[in-house]
Order: structure tokens, then sequence, then C-alpha cells
């Protein structure tokens, strides 16, 4: 749990009576690789810190899945969109490896946010964080080739390449398994 309040004075001091109320809220969970977490259709009802492992973003597809995000060890994960809205979720996220998250459901943060000085202000500024995230990966999709996006992955975060099957990868930047293994073959 104190790396989810390391996180948080990295973007903003935080007293103890708030960390007190928020870290009251949290519950731990532990999964296997390959659970899913949240199936399409359902409503995320959990903002996650993950203190151990990584977790992809997809679209099942009947041949193959459309990766389209990643989240590792010291970030937050969930199925944003569904969980502000409360509406069900148009994809799935599912752990890449064995991982332990600190839970906090929407019920609670809603409290949170209502009780405490500084919750708007943290979850302001993790909203920023994610859709900064999610624009620069697309403009990168409309931006750069193939072999750039990977580079610019290699080089912004190299866990992707250490952690992440390299059908996931291919997916994540547009192309085939075989097209990624030309590129990583070219580059070298």
């Amino acid at each position: 749990m104190n790396k989810i309040r390391e996180y948080f004075e990295n973007i903003v001091e935080i007293n103890d009576s708030d960390w007190r109320l928020f870290s009251s809220k949290l519950e731990r969970s532990d999964y296997p690789k390959k659970a899913i977490l949240l199936e399409v259709g359902q409503t995320e009802r959990h903002l996650s810190f993950i203190a151990k492992g990584s977790i992809r973003f997809y679209i099942p597809k009947l041949e193959n899945d459309s990766t389209f995000g990643f989240c590792f060890e010291n970030q937050f994960v969930s199925a944003y969109d569904s969980f502000l809205t409360q509406k069900p979720c148009a994809y799935q996220l599912q752990t890449l490896t064995e991982t332990t998250l600190w839970r906090i459901s929407h019920k609670d943060i809603q409290e949170i946010y209502a009780k405490s000085d500084i919750g708007n202000t943290i979850g302001r500024l993790t909203a920023e964080n994610l859709f900064l995230i999610k624009s620069e990966r697309e403009q990168s999709l409309l931006n750069e080739t193939a072999e750039e996006r990977y580079l610019a992955l290699i080089k912004k975060r190299p866990n992707l390449i250490r952690e992440i099957p390299l059908k996931y990868l291919a997916s994540y930047i547009g192309i085939t398994p075989q097209a990624l293994s030309r590129i990583r073959t070219r580059i070298s």
C-alpha cells in the first residue's frame, strides 16, 4: 500500500487523514496469470493499483484479439470509461502475469471525493494522465510507421518488450506477429 501513497505524493502532497480515509477503502486481490478481470458486457466497479504484475486491454475476436493497451506495476488500471459511466464495457482486461491489485470501488471513490481535501485533485490528475497516454497512442497510430511505433515503445516503455508476448505487442502496434518479426530482424 505504501507504493500507492508514493504514487500520489509524486503528484501532490497527501495528508495523513486523507491517506487513512483512502487506504481504509482499499482491498487486496490476487490473480493468476491469464485471469480475466473484466469481460465484455460487464461494468467496471473498481479502480485498481497494480502492486505486482501486468494487465492487457483487448477486444476479443474469433481469430486474433485486438490488444490496445497495457498497464504495469505501480500504475492504476481500470476500464475507465466504464468506471466513469457505470455502463457495460466493450472490451476485456486480462492479467499477463500473476498479479496483485489494491482495489477501490466506484462507490468508495465517490465518498473519498466528497470527504477528503485531496480526492478530487488526485482523481483529476490521474484521469489527465490516462488521457495523455491514450492520446499519445492514437497520434502514434495515425502519424508513425509500424517500425517507428516499435522503436518508440523500446525507448519509452521497455517493460513492454520484456514482459509482453510478441503476438500481443504486434496487435498493440497494429501489425501481424510476422511483420513485427521482420521489423525486429531489420533493426537488430
